[in-house]
């Protein structure tokens, strides 16, 4: 057997691989609605009737999303834990992680997205509480 038919070979492979996985894209009902993907790719100026590329681009989106919040997880569980100071709070210690924009902004750096958070400040400690409370 030479090289060209081996070739040949991998390439009907890869053709088959490729079909069968468009076929059973028909009956895969993806996370992120059909719809949705729609809207989006017609907002970017791509229109396509076949559904399994509507869902190709969705099973897409949805390993890229998954990838994100992962790598955003890793961030948090690295973060250093907070400081318990007395007993008590350690025996009540809530062991679930919190996520925060810091935790995403620097997964989302690594896919070269560049996501930063409004900062928010206080005219005053009273600020934003009702007129009820301030007078307390």
């Amino acid at each position: 057997m030479n090289h060209n038919q081996q070739s040949n070979e991998a390439k009907h492979d890869d053709e088959t691989a490729l079909t069968d996985f468009l076929a059973s894209l028909t009956d895969y009902t993806p996370t992120i609605p059909d719809e949705l993907v729609e809207h989006y790719l017609a907002k970017s100026g791509f229109q396509c009737p076949d559904v399994r590329l509507i869902r190709l681009v969705a099973v897409a989106t949805q390993k890229f999303v998954s990838e994100i919040a992962t790598e955003a997880l890793q961030q948090c569980k690295a973060r250093p834990a907070p400081v318990v100071r007395d007993k008590k709070d350690k025996q009540q210690k809530d062991k679930r992680l919190i996520m925060n924009m810091d935790d995403l902004s620097k997964a989302l750096q690594e896919y070269g997205i560049n996501a930063k958070h409004q900062e928010y400040f206080a005219d005053s400690s009273s600020a934003g509480m009702e007129s009820a409370q301030r007078d307390e």
